[in-house]
Parts: C-alpha cells; structure tokens; sequence
C-alpha cells in the first residue's frame, strides 16, 4: 500500500506541475499526461487490490476463530 501510495504522490506531484516555469524563466516543463494518468490509474488499483487483500485476511481471521472457539 505504501508503494502505490508512492507512485500515487510521484504521478500527482508530476501532473501538477505541468505547465510551470523554472526557476530562470525558460520553456516550463513537459510532461507526458497520458503516462502520468496511466500511473494514477495503476496506483489506484494497487491499492484496491491490497485493500480487497486486507479485507480477505480479515474475514479469514474471523472464520478461523469461530471455528476454533
């Protein structure tokens, strides 16, 4: 979770700045938007995916101790 939380930030903070000037005046920066949402995109699955995986433990966890209980 920690890791699509990353890449999460990484792709937000890049989309962000599009458009931007540097420091000294020049071209702004370029940046590939479709890439960027494409990354928010896999994040946002990658972190559904390990929160479904959470969930599962979980209700594993308490079948478990209704049966051994």
């Amino acid at each position: 979770m920690q890791q699509a939380e990353a890449q999460l930030m990484s792709a937000a903070t890049a989309i962000s700045g599009t458009g931007a000037a540097s420091l000294n005046g020049s071209n702004p920066d370029v940046v590939d938007l479709s890439a960027e949402m494409l990354a928010l995109i896999s994040a946002q699955a990658s972190f559904a995916a390990n929160a479904a995986t959470l969930e599962t433990v979980d209700q594993m966890e308490k079948i478990l101790l209704d049966v051994t209980a």
